[in-house]
């Protein structure tokens, strides 16, 4: 489980038009969205009516998220408008 982190395989396809990663085209990138979007309603859930907890969940989970969709993107993330 843990080679699937480390190495470079691509998890996600780069967006068409903009900057970033688009849809995920691997089993892990839809783990990694259903494990931030678990942490994310958890979170809410939890602590209703905190948001200073609830920010405090979110923020490392966005980092996290971030790091891995930039690492694991085909073709990495840079600007694109529209041309293969």
């Amino acid at each position: 489980m843990l080679h699937a982190l480390l190495n470079d395989d691509p998890w996600f396809l780069p967006k068409r038009y903009g900057y970033g990663a688009g849809l995920p085209c691997a089993w892990q990138g839809w783990a990694l969205l259903g494990a931030y979007f678990a942490v994310v309603l958890g979170a809410g859930l939890a602590w209703p009516g905190q948001p200073g907890k609830v920010f405090a969940a979110i923020i490392p989970a966005t980092l996290v998220l971030v790091a891995l969709s930039r690492r694991h993107t085909r073709g990495g993330w840079r600007w694109r408008s529209g041309e293969d």
